[in-house]
């Protein structure tokens, strides 16, 4: 089993930044990759960005330049830096953990972008 917990989410104006953290424990060993999700009202949730422990980094077209991914494996912790940030980011954001045989996930954070 692995527990995700995340942090961060907050108000922001239009423009501003936001580092979301994602802390990971239980069986970590098991992780292949790491990934964070959104949801917005209404809508599905899709996909920010995923990172895989050989480094291969995938960023969703909308947060590209704006957000970046990076771990701090000493703490077992991966995090969102979010800059020049939008009233369309507006979401929960997910943290995600893909497993040998399962996926998991956080229970979110919430983040708003006013404008």
């Amino acid at each position: 089993q692995v527990q995700l917990v995340e942090s961060g989410g907050d108000l922001v104006q239009a423009g501003g930044s936001l580092r979301l953290s994602c802390a990971a424990s239980g069986s970590i060993f098991s992780i292949n990759a790491m990934g964070w999700y959104r949801q917005s009202p209404g809508k599905r949730r899709e996909l920010v960005v995923t990172n895989t422990s050989g480094g291969f980094t995938n960023y969703a077209d909308s947060v590209k330049g704006r957000f970046t991914i990076s771990r701090d494996n000493a703490k077992n912790t991966v995090y969102l830096q979010m800059n020049s940030l939008k009233p369309e980011d507006t979401a929960v954001y997910y943290c995600a953990a893909y497993g040998s045989t399962r996926d998991y996930w956080g229970q979110g954070t919430q983040v708003t972008v006013s404008s």
